[in-house]
């Protein structure tokens, strides 16, 4: 397999990853914030912070992915040149 299409099979492996944990984030902190105001009685107060905790912890992690990605593109243009 050549090089250029183990970087592209890489890439979209990263991408779906992101992806992913964005969705995850969002629903763990809805599934979060929903048990503990039926527990609590405090509805809607638990779930609106949670689960924008969730979304905050998903993009987050997007920009901290596409900040790895941007030092793993700078690294392999330095090597190539």
């Amino acid at each position: 397999m050549k090089e250029e299409d183990r970087k592209l099979i890489r890439m979209i492996g990263v991408l779906s990853t992101v992806g992913l944990t964005m969705v995850f984030a969002t629903v763990i902190g809805l599934f979060i914030g929903l048990k503990l105001d039926g527990w609590l009685g405090t509805s809607p107060w638990l779930t609106g912070l949670f689960l924008l905790l969730g979304i905050f912890a998903g993009f987050r992690n997007l920009f901290m992915h596409v900040k790895k990605s941007q030092k793993d593109l700078e690294n392999q243009s330095r090597d190539n040149k």
